[in-house]
């Protein structure tokens, strides 16, 4: 990108530089470490240059905002032609609970819905399984029928809103569930616009919340990958998660990497469906998390659209430059927030939200900064939702594609990221895939050392917390109103629940159930059999059962 002779006397100039400028302000101002690093473990030099980037072609590595390989971003007018999906994470309680906040945010100016599970839901038990006892509604809203899902968008048109749901293992129920409210609404399935979580790979490596083992986990994921494709074509089948891999300790790189190879995993398995990548790599959607250490982030985003590009045009030929979109939602992190000084949290997560937005995200959702302590109170999540729309309207980041662009280190540090996310990619392919890697503990491994040598560093005071390891306050006094769900919830939503069992038809939903589990055995897409289980109100444990009977459960692998 740059003339040869230019970047030698460049180079003379930066030794010059260092043996005579440099070390005269280093003796009167010492720099503060030894070295610096970043969250993946990059060393981050004092001084970038054209040096650090001679390489750099600027059509193949950059190109322009919406053109392969999409660097600079996936539209090309980007926020200066449509802001960011605004999508706030909300659920808890019942599904009247959840149904007053998702119209209290619409009103407040979100434009996508987001919806959080209780952990019963999560793991495909109904809310009187006495393996739910206590969680009702605690963590999210607590589903466990059809009718749950009528009341949860009671007065929300589906036609004129997205919505993201937060689920994995029952993703197939939930987006039943979610279709026949359509269809009662009179929604054409065509118009239903959203995101179905999806990604049961993760899950044995990050979020730990597994049901079945991971071939017929991946091959649930891949019925819905495989149902959208053919009938629900503004649906995002898949969100191919690397924000529970970062949430569970992993490094921006390692987030990076085994997010993508998990994609790599969903399209292998959905060709051998026989579809064609181009009939359905369009609709896959990505899910990343926005932590603290800002260009780092950036370029991580930059280096994930870059790399997902090459892939889904050297590895699987997709001619679809749509295939070749890597649409993200991104959050903030969670992990990141501290209980202590919990104000604190609503800087931290601006710095992340205003990475994520000069990272190019197509949708984004800023955490609470009571979220270390409690569900989000209304004021809360508005401060958060207020944060987004901040930087929207009055930071002036979004009124030109890719502002960093050009910057020596983000174009040095997007560079490296590909590079370490690539060398981790040919490992994985070495191992002979995902499932391989999953069943030798190798992301496991990864995983708990790089959360273990960030604790280390946070003890040993190499990495500072503010509030934390460092301006903590003692005796400190937390501030804030908690929310806390009423323990009634349970009560009612059990009531509920055992009303539905005795009016509904309960012939029909034995039928059902049983021509489930013939699909299942068959190794049928179930998608369609499901749908029918959930409009006869067959519930969701009651439709688990039955694939836990077909599939078996997982026993989780002890990694030391």
């Amino acid at each position: 990108m740059f003339d040869r002779q230019k970047i030698e006397e460049i180079a003379k100039e930066r030794e010059r530089w260092e043996k005579s400028t440099l070390p005269n302000w280093i003796k009167q101002c010492p720099e503060r470490q030894k070295e610096f690093k970043n969250h993946s473990g990059m060393t981050i030099k004092g001084l970038y240059t054209p040096e650090d980037i001679k390489e750099m072609d600027y059509m193949r590595d950059l190109g322009f905002p919406g053109e392969y390989p999409f660097t600079r971003g996936l539209h090309a007018t980007m926020y200066r032609g449509r802001l960011w999906t605004m999508r706030m994470f909300a659920g808890y309680g019942t599904a009247e609970d959840t149904n007053k906040r998702f119209k209290y945010l619409l009103s407040e100016g979100e434009t996508g819905l987001s919806t959080a599970f209780d952990y019963p839901t999560i793991m495909g038990y109904d809310s009187d399984h006495p393996m739910a006892r206590g969680e009702v509604g605690v963590c999210g809203v607590a589903i466990s029928s059809l009718q749950d899902m009528e009341v949860l968008f009671d007065g929300i048109p589906l036609d004129k809103v997205t919505t993201s749901m937060t689920i994995n293992g029952p993703a197939t129920v939930l987006l039943a569930m979610y279709i026949a409210v359509g269809d009662k609404q009179g929604v054409p399935r065509e118009k239903l616009g959203g995101t179905t979580q999806n990604d049961n790979l993760k899950e044995f490596f990050a979020q730990k919340l597994c049901i079945f083992p991971p071939k017929p986990s991946l091959k649930l994921s891949v019925d819905i990958i495989e149902y959208c494709a053919r009938h629900l074509p503004k649906w995002n089948p898949i969100s191919i998660s690397g924000y529970h891999i970062r949430e569970a300790g992993a490094t921006a790189v390692q987030e990076l990497a085994f997010t993508l190879y998990d994609g790599i995993a969903y399209v292998e398995e959905t060709l051998k469906r026989g579809l064609k990548v181009d009939e359905f790599a369009p609709r896959l959607s990505f899910f990343f998390a926005s932590h603290n250490d800002f260009f780092e982030e950036i370029a991580k985003f930059r280096a994930a659209r870059r790399l997902w590009a090459k892939i889904m045009k050297e590895r699987f030929q997709a001619k679809n430059p749509r295939s070749m979109w890597m649409r993200m939602h991104v959050q903030t992190s969670g992990c990141t927030l501290t209980a202590q000084q919990p104000l604190n949290n609503i800087v931290r997560t601006t710095i992340q939200a205003l990475a994520a937005v000069l990272g190019g995200t197509q949708s984004l959702h800023t955490n609470s900064f009571d979220e270390a302590l409690c569900l989000p109170t209304e004021e809360s999540v508005r401060v958060a939702l207020r944060t987004q729309q901040i930087i929207a309207y009055e930071s002036g980041v979004a009124n030109t594609v890719d502002p960093l662009a050009g910057s020596y280190y983000v174009e040095a540090l997007t560079n490296e990221m590909e590079e370490k996310a690539m060398e981790y990619i040919q490992k994985i392919d070495d191992m002979g895939g995902v499932i391989p890697a999953i069943e030798k503990g190798f992301f496991q491994k990864e995983i708990a050392d790089s959360a273990y040598r960030y604790q280390r560093e946070i003890d040993e005071k190499k990495r500072i917390l503010v509030g934390v390891n460092e301006y903590a306050i003692e005796g400190e006094e937390i501030p804030i109103k908690l929310l806390r769900v009423d323990p009634s919830v349970e009560k009612k939503q059990i009531e509920r629940l055992q009303k539905l069992r005795r009016e509904r038809d309960n012939r029909k939903v034995k039928e059902v159930l049983e021509k489930l589990h013939y699909a299942a055995e068959k190794d049928e897409n179930l998608m369609p059999t499901i749908i029918e289980a959930v409009k006869a109100y067959a519930t969701l444990g009651e439709i688990m059962d039955v694939l836990r009977k077909v599939y078996g459960e997982y026993k989780e692998l002890i990694i030391i």
